[in-house]
């Protein structure tokens, strides 16, 4: 269900909420939402907006094109497009766990791991990283490169 602004007030304390661009999405996306799910409460994916996308790359899919397809995974309870800042949506939704791959450890943005102090959202780093859409893009651009 991809929801709205006005209703992820409803579900603090009670959700997973995975974050990121998902553009393009691949095996490891799919793993971190599996792992989120054993987490045992259900999982929203906080999708990226284009604008936030367009600042690395072109995006492949729109942000409704990816929240749509996300929002069809079985590991996936909740989806909602962020147009503003992790920052914001954290401190209006309070989810129960803030969930990110352990490749963020040491790395996550100070302000947000004060909001989930302030908060109590646990921070839960899953060990899923198996790949990266950024080394993706890079090989397929170079791959195109090549004559």
């Amino acid at each position: 269900m991809i929801l709205t602004w006005d209703e992820l007030p409803a579900l603090a304390g009670t959700v997973a909420m995975v974050d990121g661009a998902f553009d393009p999405l691949h095996p490891g996306h799919i793993e971190y939402f599996r792992a989120a799910s054993e987490l045992g409460c259900p999982v929203l994916c906080n999708v990226a907006s284009d604008r936030y996308v367009n600042s690395k790359h072109p995006p492949l899919l729109t942000e409704r094109q990816r929240a749509t397809v996300i929002d069809a995974i079985r590991y996936i309870d909740y989806t909602y497009i962020y147009e503003i800042d992790t920052e914001t949506v954290l401190r209006h939704l309070r989810p129960r766990y803030y969930v990110k791959g352990s490749d963020w450890r040491g790395r996550l943005p100070a302000e947000q791991v004060r909001i989930c102090e302030a908060n109590g959202i646990g921070i839960v780093f899953l060990d899923t990283v198996l790949d990266s859409s950024s080394r993706i893009l890079k090989a397929y651009t170079e791959a195109r490169s090549t004559p």
